[in-house]
């Protein structure tokens, strides 16, 4: 059973992140050189992936959804409702 359900776009920037902060951590220790303005083309194509695969995930869990609940066409109304309670 999962805790919490899958977030890819959170998955994305999250990775994206660690990133830049492994590329300036390695500037600020002097084993490399990095421009700062690479966060801008990261930070950017990191938030365009995590919006499509944002989407995706959201159109597959709702098409999951509906394909589940459309299954259960044949079982009689619930009677949890305020209508019951008489």
């Amino acid at each position: 059973m999962l805790v919490h359900e899958f977030r890819p776009g959170r998955l994305i920037l999250g990775s994206a992140a660690l990133t830049l902060a492994a590329l300036f951590a390695g500037d600020a220790a002097g084993a490399w050189s990095v421009a700062w303005y690479v966060v801008f083309p990261v930070l950017c194509g990191a938030l365009g992936l995590a919006a499509v695969a944002s989407w995706t995930a959201y159109r597959v869990r709702r098409r999951s959804a509906s394909r589940a609940s459309s299954d259960s066409t044949g079982a009689p109304a619930s009677s949890s409702g305020s209508q019951a309670m008489r």
